[in-house]
C-alpha cells in the first residue's frame, strides 16, 4: 500500500465509481426502514459558498450514517431556480436568465459532485423546468376552485427599482433589501393563499414537531400569532357607521382617549378627500413603508380627521386620528387607544398633547410602580375610574366587559391571528406564470387543465425594470375555444411557491400522471432529517406546512406534517463576520479542494463546530483536519505493510493491555454512535476518533492478538469517519481487506463484554490529599481494597506513626484515609 495520501487521484477514482454503480440511486422497498434526509436546496447563484458546503456537509453525514444502519435512505438534490437575482444577472450581463440559470446550475453541480455528496441525481428538480411548475399551476386552480386561491386589492410595498412587491421582511429601514430604493405604498390587485384558514392548524400541530428546535417553533407561534380578544364598535358621531377595532385589552376601554386609524382606512381616505392637510399626510405614509418590526420604534406621527367617534359604554365623545403606526394588513386598520397603559398611544398623546386616563391602577401589595409622567402603566392590576368595572381585577374585567358589549350589541368575543394571507403575486419575469385568465368582463377563470403549463416564453428581451410579460401581446392575449377574447394573468408565482412542495415531488420527479405520485409519497414522507438555515424558521418552513396541508386535504399526500426532525445550522464566519462578498472575505471551496481535497474540506467544517453553532473559519484549522488524515492513512499503511500475522480475535486470550485497548475502542464506539444518532455532534465523534487513533500509534504489539485488536480499532475508526470522510475511508477499507464498498458496510457494534473492566484504579487519598493510586481487581471488596490502600507505598510514609481513625471507601473511585 503507497504510504503516501494522494486525496485528488484517490478522491476522482472513489467519484468514479459510485457514478458507475449508480452507489446512491434508490427506490421504494416495504421491506426497509427509510430514512429520507433532505438538505434545503439551493439558489443555482454561480458558485457554492462555504454555508452551502456545511449545510450540505452535516445532510450527507446523516444521510450516510443511517444508510450504514441499514436503512432505505433518500437524500435528492435540485434547484430553487426561479427569483429576481436571475433578472438582475440577466439585466447586467446581458445573458438570458434561463440561459445564466443553467449554466449555474452545471457548474454547482459539478462542485457538488467534487465534494463527494451522496445524493440520487436521478430525482434532480430545477423549479423552472415546465415539468416541475406545471403541476405548481394545477394545484392552484384547484385552489381556486375551493376558494382557497383569490385576488384582491392589497396596500403592498413597492420596489420602485425592482419594479415588484416586497414583503415586509424585505423593507429594512424603508429601503428595498435588494436595490436600496426607498419603498413605497401602493394599492394593486394581487393573489393570495387563505393560509389564516389554517392558522390554527399550523399554530397547533407546532407540539407535534418534537424533532425541532424551540427558537423555531417559538418563532413561528409568535409570527401565527394568536390573540384572544373582544371585537367591538365605536359609532361615528352624527352617521350611520362605526369604526371597528380589535382588543386583547378589556379592561383598559375605560381609558380610551382617542382612536387611530391607518393611513390606508376607508374612513380616513373618506375623510381626507376634504381635509387637505390629512390628505397631505397620508400621502407622505404611502412613502415611507413600515415594517411591524419598526413600529416599537419608530417616530409617531398623526395627523386629526376631524371625526368624532361615540365611547360605546362611557357615551362621550373621542377624536378620531390618523396615524403612521397603525398598519391596515394587520386587524381591522384600526385600534383603540389607551395611552395610560400602552406605551405606543402613550408616547403618541405626549406629542400632540392628547389626555392620559388612568383606569388600572397596581393591585394591592404589589411591588409594581405607576408613574404616568415617565411612561405608560402596562401591567394587569385592578380597575379604578371605570364606572360599572371599578374594583374589578383586570382578568375579572375582560369578562365583565365583554358580556356588557355583547348584551347591548357592541361587540363580541373574538379568537385573531396575526397572521395574514400569503401575497403570492410577483410583477416580474422569471418566476412560473400564475395560470389564471382575465375574460373581457375582467371575470378571472383558471386555465384548463389540458392547456398546462402556462409555459414561460423565453424568446424576450429584457429591459431590467419591466417584466416582458407585461408587454408581450402574444404572451397575454387568448382566444377560448369558444371565441371569446381573455388576456393571461402576467403576475408570476413567489418563489417560496416551488419551495413550498419541491420535497414532495423529490418522492417521484418522473411522474407524469399529476403532482404527485400518492404510493411513493406516502412511502418516503414525511422527511425524516430536514437541513437548512435559520433564517427559513418563519416564511419558507411554514409556508411549506401550509402547502403541505393544502396537498393533504385535496388527497395528494396523508401526513399532517412535511417535516419530521429539523436541524438549522449556523453560520461560517470569517473575522467574527458572516463571510460575504461584499466583506472580502470569502473563501472559496474550489480552492481548499484543489489544495487538499473534499474529505479535508468536509472534515474541519464539521470538527469546528456543533452544526447549531456559528463556525469561526480557520486557515489553521483545515490544515490540521489535513494532517490528520495523512496520519490516519499513514497508519493504516503501516499495519497493512507491516511484518506478522494478524490472527482471528480471541478474547479469551488477550493480555491486560489488549484488553485495555479494546475496552477503549469500544467505548469510542458507543460514544460516536451517540453523537451520530441522537444529536449530530460530528465534532465530538471526530475527536473521540483522533483520540482512539492515538491510542492505536502508541500501541506497540506485534503479535498476533495485538494485530488482531489494532486491526479492529482501524477498522472501526474507518467505518465511524466513513460518514464524514467517505472517500479515504472507502479505499482504506478496502486497503484493509474488504471487497465491498464501504458505504454498503454496516455501522460497527459495540461489544458490551469489552467494557467490563477487570481491573479498575482508584486514587488514594490521606486526609483528602492525593497520595497514591492502586489497581485492584473490579469485584474486590470493601476489605481488600482497604488493605490495598494502606500498604501502597506513598500512603505508608503519610499514615506512619499516626492513628487512623476511618477509612472512606467510594466504590470505582477513590479510597481517603482519615488520620489523626
Amino acid at each position: 500500500m503507497d504510504e503516501n495520501y494522494r486525496p485528488h487521484a484517490i478522491e476522482e477514482k472513489v467519484q468514479r465509481l459510485w457514478e458507475e454503480t449508480r452507489a446512491f440511486e434508490v427506490t421504494e422497498d416495504p421491506s426497509k426502514e427509510k430514512f429520507y434526509c433532505l438538505s434545503m436546496f439551493p439558489y443555482p447563484s454561480g458558485r457554492l459558498h462555504m454555508g452551502h458546503v456545511r449545510n450540505y456537509s452535516i445532510g450527507d453525514a446523516i444521510a450516510r450514517y443511517q444508510r450504514m444502519l441499514g436503512k432505505n435512505v433518500l437524500q435528492p438534490m435540485g434547484w430553487d431556480a426561479f427569483g429576481l437575482p436571475a433578472e438582475n444577472a440577466a439585466a447586467k450581463h446581458g445573458i438570458h436568465p434561463a440561459k445564466w440559470t443553467y449554466e449555474n446550475i452545471e457548474y454547482m453541480k459539478g462542485q457538488l459532485k467534487r465534494l463527494g455528496f451522496a445524493y440520487d441525481w436521478k430525482r434532480e428538480i430545477a423549479t423552472c423546468d415546465p415539468g416541475y411548475y406545471k403541476w405548481e399551476q394545477w394545484f392552484f386552480t384547484r385552489l381556486f376552485d375551493k376558494g382557497l386561491a383569490y385576488r384582491k386589492m392589497a396596500t403592498v410595498n413597492w420596489d420602485p427599482v425592482d419594479q415588484t412587491v416586497l414583503a415586509n421582511e424585505q423593507v429594512i429601514d424603508g429601503r428595498g433589501w435588494r436595490s436600496g430604493a426607498p419603498v413605497e405604498r401602493r394599492e394593486i390587485p394581487q393573489w393570495f393563499l387563505k393560509i389564516t384558514a389554517y392558522a390554527e392548524e399550523l399554530l397547533q400541530d407546532l407540539d407535534q414537531l418534537e424533532g425541532w428546535p424551540e427558537r423555531v417553533k417559538t418563532m413561528q407561534r409568535n409570527w401565527i400569532g394568536k390573540s384572544v380578544g373582544v371585537e367591538m364598535q365605536f359609532p361615528l358621531e352624527g352617521g350611520d357607521e362605526s369604526i371597528t377595532i380589535f382588543t386583547t385589552r378589556p379592561d383598559t376601554v375605560m381609558g380610551v382617549t382617542y382612536l387611530a386609524l391607518s393611513p390606508e382606512h376607508p374612513l380616513a381616505l373618506k375623510a381626507a378627500e376634504t381635509h387637505p392637510e390629512l390628505k397631505a399626510f397620508i400621502e407622505a405614509c404611502k412613502k415611507s413603508a413600515v415594517a411591524e418590526a419598526d413600529l416599537a420604534t419608530m417616530e409617531k406621527k398623526g395627523c386629526p380627521t376631524g371625526l368624532y367617534a361615540v365611547h360605546p359604554i362611557r357615551g362621550d365623545k373621542v377624536p378620531v386620528w390618523v396615524a403612521n403606526f397603525v398598519l391596515m394588513e394587520y386587524g381591522s386598520g384600526a385600534v383603540m387607544a389607551v395611552p395610560a397603559h400602552d406605551q405606543r398611544d402613550w408616547e403618541f398623546a405626549k406629542k400632540y398633547g392628547l389626555p392620559i386616563k388612568q383606569v388600572i391602577a397596581p393591585k394591592p401589595g404589589s411591588d409594581v410602580e405607576c408613574d404616568l409622567e415617565q411612561g405608560a402603566f402596562t401591567a394587569k392590576g385592578v380597575l379604578i375610574d371605570s364606572g360599572p368595572f371599578t374594583g374589578l381585577t383586570s382578568e375579572e374585567a375582560f369578562e365583565a366587559v365583554a358580556r356588557w358589549l355583547e348584551s347591548h350589541g357592541y361587540g363580541h368575543r373574538k379568537v385573531q391571528y396575526r397572521l395574514r394571507d400569503w401575497g403570492v403575486s410577483r410583477q416580474r419575469y422569471w418566476g412560473a406564470p400564475i395560470p389564471i385568465l382575465y375574460l373581457e368582463d375582467g371575470t378571472p377563470i383558471p386555465v384548463p387543465e389540458d392547456q398546462l403549463p402556462v409555459a414561460l416564453p423565453l424568446d424576450v428581451t429584457l429591459d431590467g425594470v419591466h417584466s416582458p410579460l407585461k408587454t408581450d401581446p402574444n404572451f397575454y392575449e387568448v382566444t377560448l375555444p369558444d371565441g371569446r377574447r381573455a388576456k393571461r394573468e402576467t403576475d408570476t408565482f413567489d418563489t417560496f411557491m416551488e419551495s413550498s412542495w419541491y420535497f414532495t415531488r423529490f418522492t417521484c420527479p418522473d411522474y407524469a400522471a399529476g403532482m404527485v405520485d400518492k404510493e411513493k409519497a406516502d412511502y418516503w414522507l414525511p422527511v425524516d432529517q430536514y437541513v437548512g438555515g435559520i433564517e427559513h424558521a418563519i416564511l419558507h418552513l411554514l409556508y411549506a406546512r401550509f402547502y403541505h396541508k393544502l396537498m393533504r386535504d385535496h388527497g395528494l399526500v396523508s401526513c399532517d406534517e412535511p417535516f419530521r426532525n429539523l436541524l438549522t445550522q449556523g453560520m461560517v464566519l470569517k473575522d467574527g463576520a458572516k463571510m460575504s462578498k461584499s466583506k472580502g472575505n470569502v473563501v472559496d471551496p474550489e480552492e481548499l479542494i484543489g489544495k487538499y481535497g473534499a474529505d479535508t474540506v468536509r472534515l474541519f467544517i464539521l470538527f469546528a463546530a456543533p452544526p447549531e453553532q456559528s463556525l469561526e473559519w480557520s486557515d489553521s484549522g483545515v490544515e490540521g483536519a489535513f494532517r490528520f488524515l495523512k496520519r490516519l492513512w499513514r497508519q493504516v499503511a503501516a499495519f497493512v505493510n507491516g511484518a506478522g500475522d494478524v490472527a482471528a480475535l480471541d478474547k479469551a486470550a488477550l493480555t491486560p493491555a489488549q484488553k485495555e485497548l479494546r475496552r477503549q475502542i469500544h467505548q469510542t464506539i458507543a460514544k460516536v454512535s451517540d453523537a451520530m444518532n441522537r444529536r449530530y455532534t460530528f465534532n465530538t465523534a471526530i475527536a473521540a476518533n483522533m483520540e482512539l487513533l492515538n491510542a492505536l500509534a502508541k500501541f506497540e504489539d506485534d503479535s498476533p492478538q495485538g494485530r488482531a485488536v489494532k486491526r479492529e480499532g482501524l477498522e472501526a475508526i474507518v467505518l465511524m469517519l466513513a460518514p464524514i470522510v467517505p472517500h479515504i475511508c472507502h479505499e482504506l477499507w478496502q486497503a484493509l481487506g474488504h471487497e465491498d464498498m464501504v458505504i454498503d458496510a454496516p455501522w460497527p457494534k459495540v461489544d458490551e463484554s469489552a467494557l467490563v473492566q477487570d481491573t479498575i484504579e482508584l486514587v488514594v487519598q490521606v486526609n483528602g490529599k492525593l497520595r497514591g493510586r492502586i489497581q485492584m481487581p473490579a469485584d474486590a471488596d470493601r476489605e481488600a481494597v482497604e488493605k490495598a490502600a494502606l500498604a501502597e507505598p506513598n500512603v505508608q510514609r503519610f499514615i506512619e506513626g499516626r492513628t487512623v481513625r476511618k477509612i472512606i471507601v467510594v466504590p470505582g473511585r477513590l479510597v481517603n484515609v482519615v488520620v489523626g
